[in-house]
């Protein structure tokens, strides 16, 4: 997380944003076991305005966007069946992470737009 104290620093690191010289890296708790430890998903979404919603569309869908991200499972807990994963933004669409995991049967644990809306039973936690 990054916090400018000025205007003039708020300024640069916009512009930082902006040129994609920063990378956005985030850590989600996702269900089940990924088949792969690490990938790329590559995909275009399309946002419904009025539902507030993306979804996985086909490219040729007028208002498709290309999402892309690459993920890495850093810990597995096959009891409570939950991954902690390292998720590198290369796009930053609308909900993104949330729609490219939920997409491949990964949701984020606890999504209520996307997900299993929280009915898994987690009687412990990850350990990390």
């Amino acid at each position: 997380m990054v916090f400018a104290k000025t205007s003039k620093a708020a300024a640069r690191l916009s512009e930082e944003v902006r040129e994609r010289r920063i990378k956005k890296e985030y850590l989600v708790v996702a269900d089940g076991k990924f088949e792969n430890e690490k990938g790329t998903l590559e995909n275009y979404l399309w946002k419904n305005q009025e539902k507030n919603i993306s979804k996985v569309v086909d490219e040729n869908k007028k208002g498709a966007k290309l999402a892309k991200l690459d993920y890495e499972v850093l810990k597995y807990n096959e009891e409570i069946d939950l991954s902690v994963v390292k998720v590198l933004l290369h796009t930053g669409r609308h909900h993104q992470i949330r729609v490219q995991l939920s997409n491949i049967g990964h949701s984020i644990y606890g999504d209520q737009k996307y997900g299993t809306r929280g009915r898994r039973k987690a009687n412990s936690t990850l350990g990390i």
